[in-house]
């Protein structure tokens, strides 16, 4: 258990390294079901910390609110392959959780699979729970709608995708994702939608510019989608935003935001539960010289501006993934640890209070 902060509503940790027969847990996906559950993905890896070999999905489930969870489940594993960077994704108007994935052979690291040197490339699945993410169905594969055959590199996620909930494509699926283009080997965020209920799913738009990738888009009060990248520019050690007027079709030109600094790492946006009050939060690991220090930031005028901060964990941290809570609170599954971010992965849920002090 990891000491809790008086403020702090709750935090707990879900996953530790060594535990279940997996070497380290990472990547960590959070999503809410229409009844209120909390459902939390990650990657289990199976014989080493790294990206490649062995790695499987896993969930836990939570029924009340995060205070207690199930035991942990594997959504997707294959002997000796790589089933990995888990996007959930809730759909209001059906109830069903779909869990966007990737796989590679166990073999190809990404070196090989951006170079295009590897036996095998990088697939794209999809699993699917009607029953509040008791159990899953058998992946299908969706490559050939949602890849391009110039791309190497594919990534889904890692972290949520969003439903739009204004505008002639209300109820559209977005998934934030990234890719790589052979030959070139540049690196750009894109996002896949679906429009029928993630029955079918295919390419929205690309950034106009490349040297990002990991992604997660956000619906503003207006209407218009906001898409917060991983800045893959050394030089630039912020966050590049972009925006779209059409539901993820297109996105307009890049800009650093200086306020989110980061080591160059994944981070999580999600739009708060709040009636009265347009409210985004933002997470991940503030620091220009490591992954660590991690950070939750509210902004009030659809991230123009970031007032509120506040330290969720000081010391060695890296990915995380945000959730809007039904009570207008927010929950959090972020990788932590003492000596490395990779030592686990912890949840904790917090009211917007606990960042602002008001």
């Amino acid at each position: 258990m990891i000491p809790k902060d008086p403020e702090l509503l709750f935090r707990t940790t879900l996953w530790a390294g060594g535990v279940d027969g997996f070497h380290t847990y990472r990547i960590p996906s959070l999503a809410v079901t229409t009844s209120g559950s909390l459902l939390a993905f990650c990657e289990g890896r199976r014989t080493s910390v790294g990206d490649s070999g062995e790695v499987a999905l896993v969930v836990r489930r939570s029924t009340d609110g995060g205070r207690s969870w199930g035991d942990q489940v594997v959504v997707w594993g294959d002997r000796g392959n790589t089933c990995g960077n888990p996007c959930a994704v809730v759909d209001r108007d059906t109830g069903v959780i779909w869990l966007l994935m990737t796989w590679n052979l166990g073999g190809d690291d990404e070196k090989a699979i951006v170079a295009g040197t590897s036996r095998d490339t990088r697939r794209v699945f999809a699993t699917r729970s009607g029953d509040d993410g008791v159990s899953w169905s058998t992946p299908i594969e969706v490559t050939r709608d949602v890849k391009s055959p110039d791309w190497t590199w594919f990534a889904t996620g890692p972290g949520a995708g969003i439903r739009l909930q204004r505008g002639a494509r209300a109820g559209r699926l977005v998934i934030p994702c990234d890719h790589v283009e052979a030959g070139t080997r540049r690196c750009f965020s894109h996002v896949i939608v679906s429009d029928d209920h993630g029955e079918h799913w295919r390419c929205g738009g690309r950034t106009p510019r490349d040297r990002v990738n990991e992604c997660e888009a956000v619906e503003l009060s207006g209407g218009e989608l906001l898409l917060n990248m991983r800045n893959y520019d050394s030089a630039l050690r912020a966050r590049q935003v972009s925006t779209s007027t059409d539901a993820g079709e297109t996105w307009g030109p890049l800009r650093s935001d200086p306020v989110l600094v980061e080591p160059i790492c994944q981070a999580s946006i999600r739009r708060a539960n709040r009636q009265a009050r347009d409210v985004l939060v933002f997470s991940n690991p503030a620091s220009t010289a490591r992954r660590e220090n991690m950070t939750v930031r509210t902004s009030l005028d659809g991230g123009r501006t970031w007032p509120g901060r506040r330290t969720l964990h000081a010391g060695p941290s890296a990915y995380s993934c945000l959730a809007a809570l039904p009570d207008g609170g927010m929950a959090i599954l972020y990788e932590a640890g003492r000596e490395s971010p990779y030592e686990g992965i912890a949840f904790a849920r917090f009211g917007l209070e606990w960042i602002t002090g008001t």
